[in-house]
């Protein structure tokens, strides 16, 4: 058996030095010092030899299988440092080459006017209020001083859904709703998506986006309509932009006005983009009719106020020069990578 425990040392010797990799090195140690492994099987044959002679077998198979064991660690090590080296070599990175870069996303050109506008009022003091969409006929139409038989509750302006709902026709219902729950003093502007029935063309959608406007206090009067919507105007489109007020019909103002600016291309000169007249109708106003402050459960007696609706989707187009509502909608990246 000592010849036996030398000849498997030598043999095994030879085959742990010549293991080209950590995978052949593991099977090298499973065939030497494995259940089933050359070392294993020359233990088995201990029970046949005679007494005296066993422990001299025993210590020389131990000292057999701790050289062993020394060798398949010490040459681990050399393949573990080698194949390291070969990975670093194969991975190494050339910092001198020019990166790849990759195109980052940005806001859309609705977002871009929403966050000017926003970024307007709240320099005036205004917060931002929001509501649902899907609203029911009391906030959306009878809080707002718009009775029954009205076109614009007719289901040729108006989309319902199950009876006493509808998807929202503006956001002037946010108005009602933050009036119930605050008190004057109110200033705040509700941006948000808005459905009507509406053939989809180039200056229409079903689908649009508004931002309502609402001041409420004692002593609110036009002149500071005028004056909110003045700086409004020249964030927007430039400190020479002027505004007019021409007087309307709108049943929760009373009085109401179309608001016109002048054209920012001609500077009210006259030009095809504003047919010549030097303006561009921009949005609606009005003094806050006193029934719609009493749906808000405000006192019209002690309190006033103004209110405005600017169609986001027209200030978009208006102001990057867009002759397409579609295009706002349509998700082109070759549209929206102008901006």
């Amino acid at each position: 058996m000592k010849e036996q425990l030398d000849a498997l040392r030598q043999a095994a010797a030879e085959q742990i030095a010549q293991a080209a990799d950590s995978a052949a090195l593991d099977a090298v140690r499973v065939a030497i010092l494995g259940k089933k492994g050359g070392l294993t099987a020359i233990l088995k044959q201990m029970g046949g030899l005679p007494a005296e002679e066993r422990p001299v077998v025993g210590q020389l198979a131990n000292e057999v299988r701790t050289e062993l064991e020394a060798l398949l660690h010490e040459r681990g090590e050399q393949l573990k440092a080698g194949e390291t080296a070969k990975r670093l070599a194969s991975e190494a990175l050339d910092i001198t080459m020019p990166g790849q870069v990759r195109p980052l996303g940005h806001k859309h050109s609705l977002s871009i006017v929403l966050d000017e506008v926003k970024e307007i009022f709240l320099g005036m003091g205004f917060s931002v209020a929001t509501g649902p969409e899907v609203e029911n006929d009391y906030y959306n139409f009878t809080a707002l001083n718009i009775p029954e038989g009205h076109t614009a509750r007719d289901e040729q302006d108006t989309f319902y859904t199950t009876d006493g709902l509808v998807l929202r026709s503006a956001t002037s219902p946010v108005q009602v709703r933050y009036m119930e729950r605050h008190e004057p003093p109110i200033r705040i502007i509700a941006p948000g998506r808005v459905y009507r029935q509406d053939t989809l063309d180039a200056t229409h959608s079903p689908v649009f986006h508004q931002i309502e406007g609402l001041v409420v206090d004692e002593g609110i009067t036009m002149g500071h309509l005028k004056s909110t919507l003045d700086q409004l105007a020249k964030g927007l489109f430039g400190e020479s932009t002027r505004t007019r007020l021409r007087p309307h019909y709108f049943p929760f103002t009373e009085p109401s006005a179309e608001v016109d600016v002048s054209c920012f291309r001609c500077g009210g000169a006259g030009c095809p983009f504003c047919k010549g007249e030097g303006w561009v109708e921009i949005l609606g106003a009005g003094m806050v009719h006193p029934n719609v402050l009493r749906a808000g459960g405000i006192d019209p007696e002690k309190y006033s106020g103004f209110a405005f609706g600017v169609g986001l989707d027209r200030l978009t187009l208006t102001r990057f020069r867009i002759d397409d509502i579609r295009l706002l909608f349509e998700n082109d990246l070759r549209f929206l990578g102008q901006f």
